[in-house]
């Protein structure tokens, strides 16, 4: 038997239905969005139709929007926030490689299930995750789906990080797109990463095979999607990089790394192969449109047109950047050469467990702050594309989610802009209800839908507990730092 429809009435709609991010697309100050069976049937201004049976919300003071993409994140390391808080990438990688070594797959379950329910409750209805850290000693479960290994090496209730992620995300019930990540460049091959996290560059790409086989659904409406995901160019050896890409597409699945983050990496690249990063990632055939990068902070004129002729998209994520000190990407530029580009929160551990949400008004922010480019730089629709359209494109998913056209997935999010912080801003003559999302502070929910499911109604979790997730994760932290003083 089918679910009820919903039906949205009553507030503002920014279907972000249009052609790009200088055309975002149909809005409404006030109208009506109408789910059914799992997707968006109708949209449009005024009160909604009669729908017989539905469950009707009153969406007065609010703006529904598409619900938000994250195109980046590390969701392990929300048990090491806080940490190395004065580093730069490099220094701060190194200081917590040791660390993250001895991270089981229950304790990623913990994590993992905290960072999507804290995703969820700032307006994410879908997420991927990079996880790379895969130990010798077998506390990351090395080994793939096939093996079992829990905190330390012991047993446990999960085989490995992929699973332990999958089963939080379905808890939690968004759409996720983790990556399976690799390193097999350790310090003594002159990579960054100790020999001890890195692993066989055969035994890494039989595990993302592996994880391929067991987890990657294809097929429309898909709540899990598996990308091929070494972690960078100073931890990957070329033959994993171009290996792990020819895998990939010979399995129909997308490619994700991080590249031109810090102007440390750009002399790393340029020391040990004589090509700037992108430059060296066109080399190993890791540009294209299966390809979304993060950070992209350093780039040149030249670069940012081979991205967009080649259609390779960016993952942006403006507050992790900052963070680290490693700079401010050129979305500008990017744009308006036609790349796809969406938001990424990052790893906790490098941007304290950011809202996805307020990401949209650091983008802006950043995105203005950059070499003089001022307020023409990013306008709030901009932002709120790269939140939704771009997410989805990034992700290989634009023609299923990031918007709220009919046919579309039912990934919605309603934000109340009544508080007393928004409402003159969205209400009133002259009001704007995107720019108080955008530029106002983080927009309570009213109501979040992944796929017509609620996730969260009047700013609660449904899916799952807050507080359940609060006390697993301060109880995987102190098995991780043992005696270490608060």
């Amino acid at each position: 038997m089918s679910p009820a429809p919903i039906v949205i009435d009553g507030c503002a709609v920014a279907t972000m239905d249009g052609s790009g991010p200088a055309d975002p697309g149909t809005e409404y100050r006030s109208g009506h969005v109408i789910v059914a069976d799992g997707r968006i049937a109708a949209t449009g201004p005024g009160p909604a139709p009669r729908t017989e049976g539905a469950i009707v919300v009153n969406g007065s003071g609010c703006l529904a929007t598409p619900g938000l993409v994250n195109t980046h994140h590390h969701l392990y390391q929300w048990l090491t926030q806080g940490r190395g808080q004065q580093s730069t990438l490099f220094d701060w990688l190194t200081e917590l490689y040791p660390v993250w070594a001895r991270i089981g797959p229950d304790q990623v379950h913990a994590a993992a299930t905290a960072g999507l329910a804290w995703l969820a409750l700032s307006g994410c209805t879908t997420s991927t995750d990079h996880h790379y850290i895969f130990p010798k000693h077998g506390a990351g479960g090395g080994a793939g789906p096939r093996g079992r290994a829990g905190p330390g090496g012991g047993a446990g209730a999960f085989a490995e990080p992929l699973e332990a992620e999958i089963a939080a995300a379905a808890a939690v019930g968004l759409r996720f797109h983790p990556c399976r990540g690799s390193m097999d460049l350790g310090a003594s091959a002159g990579g960054l990463p100790p020999d001890e996290v890195v692993e066989d560059t055969d035994a890494a790409l039989a595990a993302t095979a592996a994880a391929i086989a067991a987890y990657h659904d294809p097929s429309p409406g898909a709540m899990v999607r598996i990308a091929v995901g070494p972690c960078s160019p100073f931890s990957a050896s070329a033959e994993l990089m171009r290996e792990s890409a020819a895998l990939a597409r010979a399995t129909g699945t997308r490619l994700h790394t991080h590249l031109a983050e810090t102007s440390d990496e750009e002399d790393y690249c340029r020391e040990q192969t004589g090509l700037s990063p992108a430059e060296y990632a066109e080399e190993l055939g890791w540009l294209g449109d299966d390809v979304w990068l993060a950070h992209c902070v350093h780039l040149d004129d030249a670069a940012v047109g081979r991205l967009a002729a080649t259609g390779t998209a960016v993952a942006h994520c403006p507050s992790s950047n900052g963070r680290l000190g490693s700079g401010i990407a050129p979305v500008r530029k990017l744009l308006a050469a036609g790349v796809t580009v969406g938001l990424g929160v990052d790893g906790p551990a490098s941007s304290e467990a950011v809202r996805l949400g307020g990401e949209l008004h650091q983008a802006l922010l950043s995105a203005r702050s950059r070499d003089g480019d001022g307020p023409g730089a990013l306008s709030a629709r901009q932002a709120l594309w790269m939140a939704t359209r771009g997410g989805a494109g990034c992700l290989g998913r634009d023609d299923e989610t990031g918007s709220l056209r009919p046919g579309a997935l039912a990934d919605v999010a309603l934000w109340r802009l009544d508080t007393l912080a928004h409402d003159a801003i969205a209400h009133g003559p002259g009001g704007d209800p995107v720019a108080a999302l955008v530029l106002g502070p983080p927009a309570p929910l009213a109501l979040l839908l992944v796929g017509g499911n609620p996730v969260v109604q009047d700013g609660e979790l449904r899916s799952t507990s807050a507080a359940a997730a609060a006390r697993a994760v301060r109880a995987a932290r102190s098995r991780l730092f043992g005696d270490e003083p608060a």
